[in-house]
């Protein structure tokens, strides 16, 4: 066993150890922890947003002669003043800091609001909602080469039934009752496992988290394991 002598590495291990300290109760050490890691990922955020964003889709748009030095590409770009429009909104949203005329805050929010609603609206249509349903309409009887595939088979026919199964149960214009009660039963249980499926992967990534925690504690820290 070894400490490490790497102050890097002794102010990550006591900030995990401060994180881990909650599963005990909440506590300073505990806060003290949150508190600094949302400063600091807000303030790294907050730069990287403002060189890669504001800074050459913005600034060096309306004023390029102040950005050459940092962006070269900008030298000898004319001005385009219709960009001063979204500096313009831009500024608006920060007037919900101020009471007085938070309202003007309104019209920034609605246009963004709008935008990415309208824009996310097509992408998903196109890229997630039509894909599913190309998805699942998969023939029931898979024959390659001649051959009866029957796991193909069995696959897509549980998939057309849980699909159909998993509709019913959302389906309220009529009581569920004779034939439309057990296949919502059924729903419910592909609902069940598909959410059980889908917790299991995020308690899997959590506890991936969790061993590379321990593992930099005990080896880089502790110099325990190898």
């Amino acid at each position: 066993m070894q400490l490490s002598s790497s102050v890097e590495i002794w102010i990550g291990a006591l900030l995990t150890i401060m994180i881990f300290s909650f599963l005990f109760k909440d506590n300073i050490f505990y806060k003290f922890a949150e508190h600094l890691f949302v400063g600091v990922s807000a303030a790294y955020w907050m730069v990287v947003g403002f060189h890669t964003t504001i800074m050459p889709n913005l600034i060096a748009k309306i004023w390029p002669s102040l950005v050459v030095r940092v962006l070269p590409a900008a030298a000898g770009n004319q001005p385009e003043y219709h960009y001063l429009i979204p500096l313009i909104f831009g500024m608006l949203l920060l007037t919900r800091l101020i009471k007085k005329i938070s309202f003007l805050s309104r019209w920034a929010m609605g246009l963004v609001i709008g935008y990415a609603a309208g824009t996310n609206l097509i992408r998903y249509m196109q890229s997630d909602f039509m894909s599913q349903i190309s998805s699942t309409m998969k023939p029931l009887i898979v024959v390659n080469e001649g051959v009866f595939a029957f796991g193909a088979s069995l696959s897509n026919i549980v998939l057309f039934f849980g699909v159909i199964c998993g509709l019913v149960y959302f389906f309220f214009s009529s009581e569920h009752k004779g034939i439309l009660l057990p296949a919502s039963r059924v729903g419910i249980w592909v609902l069940m496992v598909t959410f059980g499926a889908s917790f299991g992967y995020t308690v899997m990534a959590r506890i991936s988290l969790l061993t590379g925690r321990v593992q930099f504690l005990l080896r880089d820290w502790l110099g325990i394991i190898q």
